[in-house]
């Protein structure tokens, strides 16, 4: 776990971040320092693609350090529809006494409409209910004294927020850190340029705004990072620093993408994380299974 202190910003809240090493995610818990009014941000359910066993360790970390910090956690929150990892927010709102709001981009419902095709499923589409609250773009809720404002920022996915708290902004999958660029927009739904302006929107922030990031491969063996702020990213970013065209970075974009496998997790995570991170409900012989969409993606070697 990584800690950062709130600074002396308005608002600035305190972030614990949490590092998921086989999928390279991390997650983050945020509190108002006053009232210890708490936020989490894109859990993970642990999986193991080969067995499709599932477990809880990274999410019961979560659970045990809210408990021990005795946060009061409100809200339990998505960036987006992951590919390359399940989300575990059902399962920390049911653990938290389903006390925590659980929400997501309302987006989310047009990501339902293009996976339900895939996954031949039609009962997947526009099923709102898994969630207590869908965002809108500019949308914005309290945790305590603090304002949390809600940023469409698609590119990655369709769907995609941003949720800015003080001085911390909760960016997902459209940075990394910047030894690395930036993430991937190639998924169904995707688009580089979107994430140019995604990006860009972000980087409009003030220089020492924290840009806390979906995912770390420790480039070249450093130690895993989760944050850099709006000024090292303009100063160095390798994809997005100030000085590359936006026609830049969508050629340097696509080029990366085209190089990309699919996450080996996607297939499964995908009609789990569509539903709010909920397993598929077991037949009355307690068996549960998945689907696999046949020859609906190109393999990549």
């Amino acid at each position: 776990m990584q800690y950062h202190p709130s600074s002396s910003a308005p608002c600035s809240p305190d972030v614990a971040a949490f590092y998921e090493k086989a999928t390279g995610s991390w997650q983050y818990v945020a509190w108002d320092p006053n009232s210890r009014k708490a936020i989490i941000v894109d859990p993970v359910l642990d999986f193991d693609p080969a067995s499709g066993a599932t477990w809880t360790d990274s999410a019961d970390e979560i659970l045990q350090f809210v408990n021990d910090r005795k946060l009061d956690v409100e809200w339990v929150l998505d960036t987006h529809p992951h590919a390359d990892h399940i989300s575990s927010a059902h399962y920390l709102k049911e653990k938290l006494g389903n006390k925590p709001q659980q929400a997501i981009g309302r987006k989310v419902l047009d990501v339902q409409n293009i996976w339900a095709d895939l996954y031949a499923d039609d009962s997947m589409k526009q099923q709102p209910q898994f969630w207590d609250r869908l965002f809108d773009d500019g949308d914005s809720f309290q945790i305590g004294d603090c304002q949390v404002e809600v940023t469409l920022s698609t590119g990655h996915t369709l769907a995609s927020v941003t949720y800015r708290v003080g001085d911390a902004v909760f960016a997902h999958d459209t940075f990394m850190v910047p030894d690395s660029g930036t993430a991937r927009a190639d998924f169904p739904g995707g688009s580089s340029e979107e994430l140019w302006d995604s990006l860009r929107a972000i980087l409009s922030l003030p220089g020492d705004t924290r840009i806390y990031i979906g995912h770390d491969y420790c480039k070249d063996g450093r130690e895993v990072m989760c944050m850099a702020t709006v000024g090292e990213h303009r100063a160095k970013n390798i994809h997005v620093r100030d000085g590359i065209s936006k026609e830049e970075f969508i050629k340097i974009r696509d080029e990366r993408d085209e190089t990309l496998s699919l996450p080996d997790r996607m297939l499964a995570a995908l009609q789990i994380n569509i539903r709010g991170g909920r397993l598929p409900e077991p037949d009355d012989q307690g068996r549960a299974v998945l689907r696999l969409p046949l020859n609906r993606f190109e393999p990549k070697y």
